[in-house]
């Protein structure tokens, strides 16, 4: 039997899941931060340098933790989506969506023949334990949680289309690119920006999809959650180490 996938099913549910990105590309530090108790953890291959074999000893590291692993890929490229199915994750972050067709195109290379495009190799994928699941065929669509991204003004365009296509079950927003485009490159905080978020949470919850988003600023996250958000990270694995080495040294070195 295909495990439940337990994000997808609080997401449907309208319950708040809590995350932590993951970039340290690291099984050792990936083990650490699954036992903190956050609902999933985000391993990205876009800005981290993750790869295959990389991911798969990371998803490897946290498996006995009750948290639920997902990945953000560098692109939507359908084999890169069947390789990260295939090692064991079942819930995906696709960065830059911008139309209802490409999110269709994504929600198919997620899914087996008839209903999608994925290639059918159980006998060699960890996901379905070597065709050891019993009816992984059958019932690994299902479990798939698909998480398209808008970061870019086309993208907000076509939002309404986006957040409505059959089998996309939540939109993240990306509120580093949408600074950018929106000419205020690395503050995100800006109130430009966040009258832009605000409106594309409130145009995701329209249609009934999850909304999400990364906030590493609590008063952020805090204002994401209120608006609506059940997606959240609220943290990078990066950030908080760095972050505690450079308070620590400067409890000791004043003038460093």
């Amino acid at each position: 039997m295909v495990p439940v996938n337990t994000v997808k099913a609080a997401l449907r549910e309208g319950r708040v899941q809590i995350g932590l990105w993951q970039a340290l590309a690291n099984a050792y530090t990936a083990e650490i931060c699954a036992g903190a108790g956050f609902d999933w953890l985000m391993f990205d291959g876009e800005h981290a340098p993750n790869d295959i074999p990389r991911l798969l000893a990371q998803l490897q590291a946290v498996a006995p933790y009750p948290v639920h692993p997902c990945a953000r890929l560098p692109c939507g490229e359908t084999y890169l989506i069947k390789q990260y199915l295939d090692i064991g994750f079942s819930t995906l972050l696709i960065p830059l969506v911008e139309t209802a067709e490409q999110a269709t195109q994504l929600v198919r290379a997620c899914r087996y023949p008839p209903r999608g495009k994925r290639g059918v190799g159980t006998g060699l994928a960890r996901a379905a334990h070597w065709n050891r699941v019993s009816g992984y065929l059958a019932e690994a669509d299902d479990q798939i949680c698909l998480i398209v991204q808008v970061e870019s003004m086309k993208a907000l365009q076509n939002l309404d289309a986006i957040a409505a296509t059959d089998g996309v079950d939540g939109v993240f927003v990306g509120p580093s690119d949408l600074a950018a485009v929106l000419n205020h490159r690395g503050d995100p905080g800006h109130a430009d920006v966040q009258v832009a978020i605000a409106g594309a949470i409130a145009a995701i919850k329209r249609h009934g999809k999850a909304p999400g988003i990364l906030a590493v600023d609590p008063k952020l996250t805090q204002t994401y959650l209120d608006l609506g958000c059940t997606f959240v990270g609220v943290g990078t694995d990066i950030g908080l180490l760095s972050r505690g080495l450079s308070d620590l040294v400067q409890k000791f070195k004043r003038g460093a």
